[in-house]
């Protein structure tokens, strides 16, 4: 294959055999392309959603109809970015916050039961709808038109290891707005967010995992 920056430069640091279609309680992370602020705004420290912020939550609540193994949780939408919670659910069983627990879960046809789906493949149906549905709104002129791509290719992804940082990132997502002055996806950030820093800080505990 010829050389290709926007290819080879691109990085996936996922956890060593750790299988993402098992039950568990992951932390998602998804920017706009070029981090341009097409969701919404901050006014008063609260979100104002734009039609595309609306899309985007609508496509949200709805993906547990789709993949029928996951639950959502806590999430927010901001003006460049989304942050969610979703837990991946054991058959018959319920949450489950074990990390790497032993397990044979395949990911199953998507058409069919949707159990083990990889956490991949469901971020990648949420994109590819919001996109969808954002092109659509640009034909039809109620949107306006982005560069290249809606999403960002990469997105960022964090196993929560167990209750005390699952009410952490809750209580993070919850107060992203007040924060915007200092979020690492402002492009006009004044300081960083000490809880925010934290959070991502330990390579072993993120992936930036390649998404189309």
């Amino acid at each position: 294959m010829k050389y290709n920056p926007d290819v080879h430069h691109r990085r996936s640091i996922r956890l060593k055999e750790y299988d993402y279609s098992q039950p568990g309680v992951y932390f998602i992370t998804i920017c706009t392309h070029n981090r341009e602020c097409l969701l919404g705004e901050i006014k008063n420290d609260k979100v104002e959603l734009y039609v595309a912020g609306q899309i985007i939550e609508k496509w949200w609540v709805v993906l547990p109809n789709k993949f029928t193994n996951i639950k959502i949780d806590e999430y927010i939408i901001m003006p460049n970015h989304f942050h969610g919670i979703i837990t991946i659910v054991e058959t018959n069983v319920g949450a489950d916050l074990r990390v790497c627990p032993n397990n044979n879960g395949k990911d199953m046809d998507l058409q069919g039961e949707h159990i083990g789906s990889p956490l991949r493949k469901i971020i990648q149906w949420f994109k590819t709808m919001t996109t969808n549905e954002y092109i659509r709104g640009v034909k039809h002129n109620i949107l306006p038109s982005f560069h290249r791509k809606f999403w960002q290719r990469n997105y960022y992804e964090h196993i929560i290891r167990n209750e005390d940082e699952l009410q952490k990132i809750r209580e993070y997502i919850q107060n992203n707005p007040l924060k915007w002055h200092l979020d690492r996806e402002n492009p006009k950030r004044i300081a960083k967010d000490v809880l925010e820093e934290e959070i991502f800080r330990h390579s072993s505990l993120k992936e930036i995992v390649a998404c189309g």
